[in-house]
This record gives C-alpha cells, structure tokens and sequence, in this order.
C-alpha cells in the first residue's frame, strides 16, 4: 500500500472516463514529448553561442547533464525495486501495463525531463518558460496513462531537478574549453561571431 493510491486510481479512472481523443493526445505526449526537450536543447545552445562561453558550455553540457540524471534516477529504481501500480493495484489504464521486473520508482521520464527543463532554463529563461511547464506535464501524463504512482513523478522530477542544479555550475566552469575551442575549426559550435 502507498499513501496515493487513492489518487492513482483516482486519474487512471478519469483518464478512463475521458473522452479517447484526449487519452490519445495524453498518451502521444508521454511516449513522445521527451523530443521536444531535445528539439529545447538544440535552440538553447543555437541562441548560447553569442552570448558568451559560460552560457555555450552550458548549453553544450545539457545532453551530458540529462544523461547524469538517467544514470542516477535509474540506480534509485534498481535499489528500491518498487511495481508498477498498474500491476498492483490492478487498475484499467490508457496504456498496456509495462510487464513485472519494469521498476516504476522514481519515474525516469519525469527525471530526465527535470533536469533538461533546468539545464535549458539555466541556459535560456524563455526556452526554459516551456520546458519547466513542459516537464510539469511529462510527470502528469505519467500517471494518467498509468505507468507511475504520483509520488514516482514527484521523486523523479526531484531527482533531475538536483542532478541538473549540482552540475550545471560545474559545465559553466568548463568555458575556458569552450573558449579555446573557439579559436579551431569547431567555432561554429561554440560562437556565432
């Protein structure tokens, strides 16, 4: 027993009630929308290259910061070992039930959308004014199709959010790389002047 799983069945059975078009649009979202956050990173760093070498190494960082908080989200999963709550509270849901041994504690989508909204907000504040709400919606979706318990979100988007907060000073540290890296053939990445 989890002390929300009263509020999961409570959206998994809205998310039944709705009508499928919404279900469908939810459902495409968090199968897909960690694209955007993606598509976020590639304009943050564009829009980075002119305003300065902390910035840029941020920016180009980002991939790697995500990437951190995957690593750490998924040894948090490995250790705790916890359900699906689609397996154990046995509930209808908007998508088939990931099988047993697919650990949902904490969710890796609500991670690694975390810690890509704040290494993007950090990098760009408008770019990040979508991929904060962005990833606010990732974590939701997560429980409407019924894939996580509302805790598994919020723990996930912790985590990213601590993981991208305790590196990006470091990538911004790294400009001097970033700097030198301007004056060879790979300038294009790291300046537009």
């Amino acid at each position: 027993m989890h002390f929300d799983d009263g509020l999961y069945t409570w959206i998994t059975g809205l998310a039944h009630r709705t009508p499928g078009p919404l279900d469908t649009a939810i459902s495409l979202w968090s199968d897909f929308g960690l694209a955007l956050f993606a598509v976020l990173m590639v304009l943050a760093w564009w829009r980075a290259r002119p305003l300065g070498s902390a910035r840029t190494a941020l920016a180009l960082a980002a991939p790697l910061i995500v990437v951190a908080a995957y690593v750490v989200n998924d040894l948090f999963k490995v250790a705790v070992h916890e359900q699906r709550p689609c397996q154990t509270l046995h509930t209808v849901t908007v998508e088939a039930c990931p099988p047993l041994g697919d650990w949902s504690f904490p969710s890796n989508h609500a991670a690694i959308a975390a810690a890509a909204a704040v290494a993007i907000l950090l990098t760009d504040r408008a770019l990040g004014a979508i991929a904060v709400p962005a990833a606010l919606l990732m974590g939701a979706s997560r429980v409407w199709i019924g894939a996580h318990y509302p805790h598994d979100v919020v723990i996930g988007l912790l985590v990213g959010t601590a993981v991208a907060a305790a590196l990006a000073p470091a990538a911004r540290r790294s400009a001097p790389v970033v700097e030198r890296l301007a004056g060879t053939r790979l300038r294009p990445l790291v300046t537009a002047r």
